[in-house]
């Protein structure tokens, strides 16, 4: 692999470290879109890998914020959501499944913006562990329909609850992965020199965004779903 291509992974991974950390989710929104495009090995068992690593750190951090009872129902969704995903990987074409996703978050990010507060509801989770099943497996990027979900929750419980369903949401991901050909061994060795520019930004999000207030998590959390809508679209209009 070309060095170039190296560097820029480890600088996407670096900062989208450093905004999962911040807010909760972002890590695959940040460093998706462009290595599918330049680099689709990493995509999306690595990101998937490097997840799995932030999301174990920052669930450990946010222990006691962490509200197991409250993600079951979604992680009840994620099982058969991962399993459609993989499906989707070997069945249907990228740039189809780019727009499909692309509008789905769009869809989701209006629907946020309205007056009407969407609570967590245990089927609302269980569906939004479904599409978060789907969207991670296929593409990497499973945080959007959680986080638009649980976009309220005071700031340390959204990021401990984000991380612990990231954990093991991204175990099930990798699972389904590997039958499906898109987790290999050669995928776990470009992913190890990910872990210390992971590491990194995860360190620097704990010095300088401890403070940050719910709502601008919140604001922040539905401009990166805004980002990655647009992006998927371009992606799979790009590709057609």
């Amino acid at each position: 692999m070309p060095d170039q291509v190296m560097l820029l992974a480890v600088l996407l991974i670096f900062v989208g470290s450093f905004v999962q950390t911040a807010i909760g989710f972002g890590l695959a929104i940040v460093s998706a879109p462009l290595l599918i495009i330049i680099a689709p090995e990493y995509v999306p068992a690595p990101i998937c890998l490097v997840a799995l690593f932030i999301s174990i750190l920052n669930a450990l951090k946010h222990k006691s914020s962490v509200e197991i009872g409250g993600l079951k129902m979604a992680l009840i969704g994620r099982i058969p959501g991962s399993v459609a995903g993989g499906f989707l990987l070997v069945l249907v074409s990228t740039d189809v499944l780019a727009l499909w996703i692309g509008l789905l978050v769009l869809f989701a990010v209006a629907v946020s913006l309205l007056p009407y507060r969407v609570e967590p509801t245990p089927l609302r989770m269980s569906v939004a562990g479904f599409f978060s099943g789907l969207f991670g497996t296929s593409s990497g990027i499973g945080g959007p329909p959680m986080a638009l979900l649980l976009q309220h929750q005071e700031a340390n419980q959204l990021r401990g609850n984000l991380s612990a369903f990231f954990v093991f949401s991204s175990l099930i991901s990798l699972t389904i992965q590997i039958p499906a050909g898109f987790f290999t061994l050669y995928h776990l060795k470009i992913t190890l020199p990910l872990i210390p520019a992971a590491w990194f930004g995860y360190r620097l999000a704990l010095w300088s965004t401890h403070s940050l207030a719910k709502e601008k998590i919140r604001y922040v959390a539905l401009l990166l779903c805004f980002v990655s809508g647009l992006g998927a679209l371009w992606q799979g209009m790009d590709l057609s």
